[in-house]
């Protein structure tokens, strides 16, 4: 049975590698090795961003657990997109991963639930992500939920630059 609990600052190591091991699984090979170690020093590791993250009071985290065993999370923050009128009045969802191993078990779901509620709850009026143009399995997910392709993004990894889809749900 999956449980689902917000992320506390003890969670870090193991949430680390979870998202360490499902970035390299989704983008490693659309990206070279030394930009994958330039992404990894910023985003992952004990000084990283994700476990910066779990001590700020504007990130809300869900994670989903399979005898305890972390098997996803949603990270939901402020907006950092830099157009404001495309922002004003929403929530970000910066990140929504799930282990392949539990894929189908409606894990994507009640986290993307979770993440519009909080969202909805918090006086949001919308909900924005980005994802890589290049994860279909994904963009087919946040279209199945409304969300609609309102413009792009460069997201830096090392030198490369990699175009993501902004999308953007109503709440």
């Amino acid at each position: 049975m999956i449980e689902y609990r917000p992320a506390t600052p003890a969670d870090g190591p193991a949430l680390d590698a979870m998202a360490r091991k499902i970035w390299l699984e989704t983008f490693e090979r659309f990206t070279a090795p030394d930009n994958i170690a330039a992404y990894f020093a910023e985003a992952y590791g004990p000084d990283g961003k994700l476990i910066r993250d779990l001590t700020n009071p504007d990130v809300a985290w869900r994670i989903a657990c399979d005898r305890g065993e972390i098997v996803g999370y949603a990270k939901l923050t402020p907006p950092f997109l830099p157009d404001p009128a495309m922002t004003q009045g929403a929530a970000q969802l910066s990140q929504l991963y799930v282990a392949g191993s539990h894929h189908g078990a409606g894990i994507a779901q009640a986290l993307m639930a979770w993440a519009a509620d909080t969202a909805r709850a918090g006086g949001a009026t919308a909900l924005l992500l980005t994802v890589f143009e290049k994860n279909p399995r994904a963009i087919r997910f946040y279209e199945k939920f409304g969300f609609v392709h309102i413009g792009d993004y460069d997201f830096p990894v090392g030198d490369q630059v990699d175009r993501d889809l902004i999308m953007r749900l109503a709440l």
